[in-house]
């Protein structure tokens, strides 16, 4: 499973979510404690946002802890909105092309979990991007396919129903061609303006998701792994939930994907 962390409030270095907490998203990436993969070294990613509409966007291949140009990276920009993530691969190659996060226009996606036997229909998760979105698919994974495919469902609108949408379609043909588990989904989105994440299973292991939102920063991290083991006010998401962050406000809507899978 991969790990990631994002954050929006009040410009911050990026170095206070990524690398400088006691149990950073560095440290996460080699010492994952609620995760079943300890490692995480098949690549990272980050996605800010600063003067313009469209967010920054570094990735690389190599392990997060071993690259010195993400460390004075993170430690120099200033973004009140960014979204980090350290990758274990599910089965498509390692390659920048295939690290989140995942970019198009002004939004950013990132995810943690897995589409069960994804390799058995990645042609038919392809067909689901229609030809406009198409030259936008620069990788192989599932997350990618995804998140193009809930822009064609309308994320622009409608975050939690496009996601839906496109997670229903995926849970259809994992039913058919894949495996179990048909769908294990933690991800976070945003537009540039509001940050968003969603927490969702098939069965009953869907992958862990916290926030906390603090007065000195002020500002909201929501994170795979609490990033501070004395902090003990984060709250975890509870599962088939989709969470719209808004300054300090939290509101907390249903995703229920399969429902629209069986109606189908």
């Amino acid at each position: 499973m991969c790990r990631w962390a994002a954050y929006s409030g009040a410009p911050i270095f990026l170095e206070e979510i990524v690398s400088r907490p006691g149990h950073s998203l560095i440290h996460q990436s080699h010492c994952a404690t609620q995760c079943h993969t300890a490692i995480n070294a098949d690549g990272f990613g980050v996605a800010w946002y600063g003067e313009r509409p469209e967010p920054g966007l570094y990735r690389d291949v190599m392990p997060a802890w071993s690259d010195p140009n993400l460390k004075s990276l993170v430690a120099q920009v200033k973004s009140g909105l960014f979204l980090a993530h350290v990758r274990a691969s599910t089965g498509t190659a390692t390659s920048r092309n295939n690290c989140h996060p995942f970019v198009h226009g002004r939004w950013s996606f990132m995810h943690n979990g897995q589409v069960g036997g994804y390799d058995s229909f990645r042609r038919d998760a392809d067909m689901m991007i229609p030809d406009s979105l198409y030259p936008h698919r620069k990788g192989a994974t599932d997350s990618e396919a995804l998140f193009l495919a809930a822009i064609a469902e309308g994320l622009d609108a409608d975050p939690c129903g496009a996601l839906e949408r496109a997670a229903a379609k995926f849970i259809r043909l994992a039913q058919a061609k894949g495996a179990l588990p048909h769908l294990r989904l933690t991800a976070a989105l945003s537009d540039g303006q509001r940050l968003y994440a969603v927490r969702y299973a098939t069965d009953d292991k869907a992958p862990t998701l916290y926030h906390r939102w603090s007065d000195s920063r002020q500002g909201m991290a929501v994170v795979s792994e609490p990033l501070e083991d004395e902090e003990g006010d984060w709250a975890e998401v509870p599962p088939a939930s989709f969470c719209t962050f808004d300054g300090a406000k939290v509101t907390v809507a249903p995703f229920l994907p399969c429902r629209l899978a069986a109606a189908a």
